[in-house]
């Protein structure tokens, strides 16, 4: 549905996107993570056509970007990082105009209307005003807006950013059952429970450049420690740099806090009960874990 090789984009002299490439099948999910700044909506906005690429090449939907971008594009959702709804119409006038822009016959975006409503959870909002919603439910609406026009691939670009976790859960069955539809999703997302409950497979990138891909379990045991614990605490600095680099882990400090990455946990679990002055947390490697092992613990703006 989606192929991008030694893709790149510069403005002035930073180079924003370098020599990216990865492709995405029809059906599955694919993430896209990354640190603010890595690059992530300038990608999905040359894979769009909306902004020209520096090089490389791109095959949307079977057509080649920016060459035949509008013609790819009637066969793609996207939800973009902002609402960009219409304030002076209701929910459902939202739903209309955006169909119209797809020359969608009125009466088939009528019959949508009730099931993309009843998708979202706003089926009691037909006739709302957009003002009148909460931020979770322009959210939601942005996601049936996407789907007005029954696109084969769904672009999402952080889609939950700023919901409570009922409407997150909500979002996230959503998806799901447009994937057993046979839709096809890729998606960006600051939230890494979010990319490992929804993706197939994904791939980070920083200072625009691909560093890893493949599906979230793989990549877990290629690059991160099964076992993880974090030591918090006043002590915590002070223990790790005396005794945890003994234990045979792998260790990061941030703030008051130790992280220990280990293959076998039980030398320092056994360690850390002997010592009542710190708390600790012992869990099972994440996607979170990787991330950061990956792009660093860098404040990113």
């Amino acid at each position: 549905m989606l192929r991008v090789d030694g893709l790149r984009k510069r403005y002035g002299d930073a180079e924003v996107v370098r020599d990216l490439g990865f492709s995405i099948a029809r059906g599955e999910c694919f993430a896209l993570l990354g640190p603010n700044g890595a690059g992530k909506t300038t990608t999905l906005r040359c894979c769009l056509g909306l902004i020209d690429p520096d090089g490389g090449s791109i095959e949307l939907c079977g057509r080649p970007v920016p060459e035949a971008a509008r013609e790819a594009r009637v066969r793609v959702g996207v939800v973009p990082q902002m609402d960009s709804l219409d304030p002076d119409f209701s929910v459902t006038e939202n739903l209309v105009v955006y169909g119209g822009y797809f020359r969608l016959p009125r009466q088939v975006i009528d019959a949508r209307i009730p099931r993309l409503l009843e998708f979202a959870g706003l089926a009691a909002k037909a006739q709302a005003q957009i003002r009148t919603l909460s931020g979770g439910m322009k959210r939601r609406l942005m996601l049936a807006r996407a789907l007005v026009n029954d696109p084969e691939l769904l672009i999402l670009d952080e889609p939950t950013t700023g919901l409570d976790p009922q409407a997150r859960h909500l979002i996230w069955d959503g998806l799901r059952q447009l994937l057993s539809q046979g839709k096809t999703i890729l998606l960006t997302t600051h939230f890494m429970d979010e990319a490992e409950r929804l993706a197939n497979r994904l791939a980070v990138i920083d200072h625009g450049s691909l560093i890893a891909c493949d599906t979230p379990r793989a990549l877990l045991v290629a690059h991160v420690e099964p076992e993880v614990v974090e030591v918090y605490g006043d002590e915590a600095r002070a223990w790790a740099q005396a005794h945890g680099r003994a234990l045979s882990v792998r260790l990061e400090l941030a703030g008051d806090t130790a992280f220990c990455y280990a293959s076998d946990a039980a030398p320092l679990l056994a360690d850390l009960a002997t010592r009542s002055g710190l708390r600790y947390l012992h869990r099972p490697a994440n996607l979170e874990d990787l991330f950061i092992k990956l792009t660093g613990r860098e404040l990113r703006d």
